[in-house]
């Protein structure tokens, strides 16, 4: 399948004078458009990367492998921060990245879908890409259960008295946040973005009067500083890259969310909210590290605070419950946009072919993009909640985070070159030289997490193989259906051949047979005819596309054309991000000329069952699980929003 080509750019009118004016209100009113997407950005874009303080620095010098909290290796950390921000989320995600959309959409099934070969799906690309979704899964499970988690310890700063208090609240919160997921996001998302920005002006607050008193720590951003905490600490230090990778975790959101917003309401809050409030806060814990620490020449007791949580150690003692309770909220405001994330990925990768019909309900009727999937928030609920209970701590927690963020930024990285090179006509030189560097950071940070797979860090990467597994074994369980299909496959100019010697009787009313060859004769029209003698007097021939592309225009949804002797062929287009719809696609080809009667359309669809008999080349272990998978996906009526009882299912057996 091939996108279908951009339509041609409309010729700029050239103004008048009379229209400047209007001009001038259009552009007030963009520049408010603007505004509003950065707001609404904040929260769905930036909540994983804008959370990362409560926990980054002190995983630096309080983790397994941290640092001692000298003046140098405050330095070395602070400037380690700062060039990781500048390099991964400015130079590589908003520079570059975010260049490469797939018609406005960003992410990495977006990007696959922009690259994936039709000549050849089983491609290294295709698996890669695969592999770079899967981890994103695994990255999910951890997301939510040490960003709240983080946030609810600021108790135990408070009054250690409540510190049998944290596990509780937390389990508490991340549950409810759950349940709630069937209702919608569409009430409380509107003060995502506020609650964000206060956030975000709480902690640049929280950290700018520690600055003031310790303004040596701006010679972090110095890179010198880094280089020397790497050259003299050798494998410690880089061993220290796998915690100070914790600040720049929602990189990849930016890129995944961009069609939400698009570019120029990401960048703008980026320069000028988070940006800025990030370097107030990071610099001001360390400044409070060189105060704390450094200064005082050893591990007193206003040291070991500040290491146990230097962000809360920022705060007033009189703010500390405001600001825990402010940490919790943006916390949550930064899970939730991790879940609907993972709804949308899941639809993405139903859509595209790699994972079975599951059950997405669509909780907006204004709204596309607000979904739920039960399937994966059950199993993202369960996950979290056993990682916490388990881990016990943020810490333990962040033992674990990193691998699978680290390793779909490198993927990431990866389809950018191939991007650049087919799309954009680049060079290898050029493309090679900008992804090298992309990737020095990127298998840097990578390999610098592999030790956290003996603490932890095994989990996400177990929980995004199982998910690997699943695509890939869907997409070669279905490729095997389809070369079975194709051995009784009859072509409809044969078929159409064949009524024409042998006219079978006519009945009143529309047949509509759903097929996913559009050359071909449907299976269910061949059983059909075989076992009831007739034809409808109008027979639609429907099939659905899912393009290469995120949402397809309207007027280009259905196309319809007429066969002859009753026979009608359509072929409707959907985008990936899109869920399909019957019932509107017969509406859409009722303009274009079909007549369709309610009450007299029946939906012949064709269900399979399949035998396991060893004949297919698939491995015991992925024959179960693909038999198990088709056993459980939903069915067609349901996904396509079929009415149930203008439906006949014709059987077949496939042996797989």
């Amino acid at each position: 399948m091939t996108a279908d080509p951009a339509p041609a750019p409309r010729p700029a009118a050239t103004p008048s004078p009379e229209q400047h004016p209007p001009a001038r209100s259009h552009d007030g009113v963009r520049r408010a458009s603007l505004a509003a997407l950065g707001l609404g950005a904040l929260g769905v874009v930036y909540g994983d990367i804008g959370t990362s303080p409560l926990y980054a620095l002190k995983e630096c010098f309080g983790g397994e492998y941290g640092i001692a909290p000298s003046a140098e290796n405050v330095l070395g950390v602070l400037s380690l921060v700062f060039w990781s921000l500048l390099l991964v989320v400015v130079v590589k995600y908003l520079t570059f990245i975010m260049r490469a959309d797939n018609h406005g959409e960003g992410g990495i099934l977006a990007l696959l879908a922009l690259l994936r070969p039709a000549e050849n799906p089983t491609s290294w690309l295709i698996t890669f890409g695969l592999f770079g979704a899967a981890l994103l899964y695994g990255d999910g499970v951890i997301t939510p259960a040490i960003s709240v988690l983080s946030a609810v310890e600021g108790l135990e700063v408070a009054a250690p008295a409540l510190a049998t208090w944290v596990l509780p609240v937390t389990v508490a919160i991340l549950a409810g946040l759950f349940l709630v997921q069937r209702r919608g996001t569409s009430d409380v998302g509107a003060v995502f973005g506020p609650a964000t920005l206060m956030w975000f002006v709480s902690i640049a607050a929280a950290g700018a009067p520690w600055i003031a008193t310790q303004p040596a720590v701006f010679a972090a951003l110095m890179p010198t500083h880094a280089a020397r905490f790497l050259g003299v600490h050798g494998f410690h230090g880089f061993l220290v890259l796998g915690s100070v990778v914790l600040c720049i975790t929602g990189g990849e959101a930016l890129y995944a969310d961009m069609g939400h917003f698009g570019r120029r309401p990401i960048r703008l809050a980026w320069y000028a909210v988070v940006f800025p409030a990030l370097f107030l806060n990071y610099f001001g814990q360390g400044a409070l590290l060189l105060s704390s620490c450094a200064d005082a020449g050893g591990l007193g007791a206003a040291c070991q605070r500040a290491l146990d949580g230097p962000f809360y150690a920022l705060v007033p003692p009189a703010l500390l419950y405001p600001m825990i309770a402010l940490a919790t909220v943006a916390t949550v405001v930064a899970s939730q946009a991790l879940i609907s994330g993972a709804f949308s990925l899941t639809q993405q990768a139903v859509q595209l072919g790699f994972m079975p019909r599951l059950n997405v309900v669509h909780t907006s009727a204004a709204t596309e993009g607000q979904i739920y999937v039960p399937a994966v928030n059950g199993a993202l609920m369960l996950a979290c909640i056993a990682v916490v209970t388990v881990a016990g701590s943020s810490s333990r927690l962040a033992a674990a985070y990193g691998i699978a963020v680290t390793g779909t930024m490198s993927i990431t990285s990866v389809l950018f070159y191939v991007v650049a090179r087919r799309q954009w006509q680049w060079s290898r030189v050029r493309a090679g030289v900008l992804v090298g560097l992309f990737l020095v950071v990127d298998v840097a940070f990578f390999a610098s997490n592999l030790a956290k797979i003996f603490h932890g860090g095994w989990f996400p990467m177990i929980a995004a193989l199982a998910i690997f597994s699943v695509m890939t074994t869907w997409r070669l369980g279905a490729r095997w259906r389809m070369r079975e299909l194709a051995k009784v496959r009859m072509r409809f100019d044969q078929f159409f051949a064949s009524l024409r010697l042998d006219p079978p009787v006519r009945v009143r009313g529309t047949a509509v047979f759903m097929t996913q060859d559009p050359e071909g004769t449907p299976p269910a029209l061949l059983h059909q005819l075989k076992h009831n003698q007739v034809l409808h007097e109008q027979v639609v021939l429907l099939t659905i596309v899912t393009a290469n592309e995120p949402v397809v225009p309207l007027a280009d949804r259905v196309d319809v054309a007429q066969l002859g002797a009753g026979f009608w062929r359509a072929i409707a287009h959907y985008g990936f991000m899109e869920t399909p719809n019957v019932p509107d696609v017969m509406r859409c080809a009722a303009t274009q000329g079909l007549a369709v009667y309610r009450g007299r359309t029946s939906y012949f669809l064709g269900r399979e069952t399949f035998i396991a008999t060893g004949r297919s080349s698939l491995p015991g272990w992925r024959r179960a699980l693909f038999m198990f998978l088709a056993r459980n996906a939903r069915s067609p009526t349901e996904f396509f929003g079929i009415p149930p009882n203008e439906v006949v299912e014709l059987g077949a057996q496939i042996e797989v």
